[in-house]
Parts: C-alpha cells; structure tokens; sequence
C-alpha cells in the first residue's frame, strides 16, 4: 500500500473507531450498535480493491478488538472485517466507474448480514453464546437498518476522500486510480479531469499541425 492508502485509512478508521465507541455505543439503541467503522472499511475497499481492503478491514477490526470495552477473543473481529474488505474489493469495477447507489448500497446490506452472521459463527466456534441470548434475527434486522441509515452520510464522504488521495500529484498515478464514487457523488471529478486533458491534448497537436501547415507554406513561397 501506498503511504498516502495507509495515512487516510489510519486516520479514517481511528476516527470512526472513537465515534463508534465514545457516541453510538452510548446511544443504548435497541439490537446491535451502529457499525460506523464497518462502513469505513467498505467505503475504502469499494476505491483501493480487495487487496488493500482485506487489509485495511484486518486492521480495523484489530484495533476494534483491543478498543474497550473489548469482552470477545482477539482477532474474532479482524478476521470478520477481513473478509469484508476482501470482498466489498472484489466489486469494484476495473473501470472504476459506478452509475447509481444501488451497488454499494446493496454492498452495505450484504455487508451488514455478512459481518453479523460471520462474527456470531467465530463466536460460537470459540464457545461465545451471547448472540443467542440478544437473538440472531434482532441482531440482523437492526444491524442492517442502522448501517443503512447511515451509510449515506459515511460511504461517499470516505470514497471521496479515498479518490482525492489517489490523485495526489506526489503519488505514483495508475489508470485503476478513476473516481469510483461518481455514481453516488454526482460532483466527482475523476471523468471531467479526464476530459479535460483530452482537450489540451487535442488542441496541442491542432496546433502542432497548424505550425507544420506554416512553415510548409514558407518554404513553398
């Protein structure tokens, strides 16, 4: 990963992790708490790829392991998240370019279900049993309708952000590094850069072949 990947996701999940702790686990809302650091890891897996999304969501799910007040094994999140990143990764287009909501929104529903039902499997694997007492169905509705409430505030922010990084002047530009957030965020930038050093290109070799067009016709007279 690059530096400017691993600053920005640092920084993102550290700040997601302290809101999440210090605000949303206090707001005692029924069934699961709202997974704003989940979120993070999907916003920037949907921009990095599946590579830098496993690891950036092992990352913080083991951050989320050590936060208090951390009463499950460690790992048993990292792993969870993990395999989030991997896959939210995996639907990223080559293009990079997504026409409407409707993919990372359904993103964030899968993610939701997936993170919920992969961290009670662990659970019951190393013999954890509380999400049957707080019941698995409670868990899923409520995580699902929180994470969806909330991803429009969070997702495009952080795939926005993630797309303005890559396009650091400093940074080491690819032909991957489009904005993927343009069909969420309809003042993305990535296509109308594009377009526009289309046009200096064109009217740079217009003027080129008006120069040559000249310098024949000097030469002719």
């Amino acid at each position: 990963m690059r530096f400017n990947r691993i600053l920005l996701s640092s920084t993102l999940i550290v700040v997601a992790l302290v809101v999440q702790v210090s605000v949303l686990a206090r707001l005692q809302l029924p069934g699961a708490v709202p997974d704003l650091v989940l979120l993070t890891v999907l916003g920037l897996a949907f921009v990095y790829g599946h590579v830098s999304g496993a690891l950036i969501g092992f990352g913080a799910g083991l951050l989320a392991d050590l936060a208090p007040p951390a009463d499950h094994a460690l790992g048993r999140y990292a792993l969870v998240l993990c395999v989030i990143g991997y896959l939210a990764g995996l639907i990223r287009p080559e293009n990079g370019q997504i026409r409407s909501a409707t993919g990372p929104m359904a993103g964030v529903v899968v993610a939701a279900i997936g993170s919920t039902l992969l961290y009670a499997g662990v659970g019951a694997l190393v013999g954890d049993t509380a999400a049957r007492h707080v019941g698995l169905t409670s868990l899923l509705f409520t995580a699902v309708l929180y994470d969806l409430l909330l991803a429009p505030f969070t997702v495009p922010f952080i795939m926005a952000l993630a797309r303005r990084a890559e396009n650091d002047p400093l940074a080491e530009t690819t032909p991957a590094a489009t904005d993927v957030s343009s069909g969420w965020l309809s003042s993305g930038t990535g296509l109308r850069i594009g377009r526009q050093r289309g046009g200096l290109r064109m009217k740079a070799a217009r003027s080129r072949a008006s120069r040559a067009g000249r310098i024949k016709g000097i030469k002719r007279l």
